[in-house]
């Protein structure tokens, strides 16, 4: 058993993976041979990510606010506080806060075996966030 009693400081999240202001929490990222990585992740109104994939799929639980969801070719779906979502390995998708309100949600993913947890795509399109 380990218990971490600190934590890295928070850190911005990077412009070429969100659109708008988002704010990484490393929670958990335990030595090998554990893949977890669990990140607190905080959006602020209309933020979100660029389309990504995660090689063993992630969990998304919302724990405060409202925000969006898509995967590729499904419709835009509202999440809120309390909410959990289930993404499937290599599943490409989106996901931030909602156009006005802040969301917060843990992000739980299991890296590869080349240790990557996410692979970036190109950003949301502007047309296609705001209609959502």
């Amino acid at each position: 058993m380990h218990i971490t009693r600190t934590r890295p400081a928070s850190a911005q999240g990077p412009a070429e993976h969100f659109t708008g202001t988002v704010w990484l929490d490393e929670i958990a990222s335990p030595a090998a041979p554990s893949r977890l990585r669990m990140f607190s992740v905080h959006f602020a109104p209309g933020a979100h990510t660029a389309w990504h994939r995660h090689p063993h799929g992630q969990v998304l639980h919302v724990t405060e606010g409202k925000g969006l969801v898509q995967r590729d070719g499904g419709p835009v779906e509202p999440i809120r506080a309390g909410d959990t979502v289930w993404i499937e390995p290599g599943e490409r998708h989106w996901h931030g806060a909602a156009p006005r309100t802040f969301m917060t949600h843990l992000a739980v993913v299991e890296a590869g075996d080349d240790g990557t947890t996410a692979v970036w795509e190109e950003r949301v399109a502007d047309t296609a966030y705001p209609s959502a």
